[in-house]
């Protein structure tokens, strides 16, 4: 196996945002891109990414092949490469060889660790709420949330998105009205409401780096589905299970 990245940011920011959540992970090579599905240890959140052949310079794999990594150690490795780079990955005696070339060429060994063999799958959701949104309006609506929770309601109504906050004493309310950045359809009703962690959120949102639109979906006391796509390079989604309100 043979890969060239000769633009690492998607790898290098996507890795950053998901060492976040999940701590150790089996990534899949295959034909058509590198791919890792991972739950995090409490449960609460999966991460569902594909880097695509398409984004590499170089993509060479004969056969399907899984690498079990640390991803703390991946991502301090991949820290090192700066924006004008290339980025090479080679398996080699059970380890992860990465080579930066830059000014200069460095390699680093990684090594391969074994992972229980449950192979996680991503759950066939159907939502009764889907918004496209400007991802980087969403994550300063779950900014100003988090000054006053530690959860907050999505409430999706046929001409805006309302993300609602309250703590003890204070209260956030954000509007997002349904225009040409921000798209709303709804399955079933006028209103759909759920409510979510903002601890996950920050963390899943950073993704805004990576992609100007996010997708949103879901439903009332049901999980969370966050969609970040770049055309023929990446999709990072994020799903998070929901805090169930009392009536």
């Amino acid at each position: 196996m043979k890969l060239v990245l000769a633009e690492p940011k998607y790898l290098k920011e996507s890795i950053g945002i998901i060492s976040e959540l999940v701590t150790e992970v089996r990534f899949t090579v295959k034909k058509d891109g590198l791919e890792l599905t991972a739950m995090d240890p409490a449960n609460v959140a999966m991460v569902n990414f594909k880097l695509l052949a398409s984004s590499f310079s170089e993509y060479d794999t004969r056969d399907t092949t899984s690498i079990g990594l640390n991803l703390a150690n991946f991502k301090q490795v991949l820290r090192r490469a700066g924006p004008g780079d290339t980025v090479v990955l080679e398996t080699s005696e059970n380890k992860l060889k990465v080579i930066i070339r830059g000014a200069s060429t460095r390699t680093f060994h990684l090594p391969l660790i074994e992972l229980e063999e449950r192979e996680q799958r991503v759950p066939d959701l159907k939502f009764n709420a889907t918004i496209t949104a400007d991802a980087l309006q969403l994550q300063s609506a779950i900014e100003d949330a988090d000054i006053v929770a530690e959860s907050l309601a999505f409430i999706a109504e046929e001409k805006s998105l309302v993300v609602n906050a309250e703590g003890d004493l204070s209260k956030a309310l954000i509007e997002m009205v349904a225009d040409s950045h921000t798209k709303i359809v709804l399955k079933e009703g006028t209103k759909v409401r759920a409510r979510y962690s903002i601890e996950y959120l920050k963390k899943m949102i950073q993704a805004a780096r990576l992609a100007e639109k996010v997708t949103i979906e879901f439903s009332k006391d049901y999980p969370l589905k966050l969609s970040f796509k770049v055309v023929d390079k990446l999709s990072l989604e994020f799903i998070l299970a929901p805090r169930v309100e009392n009536e």
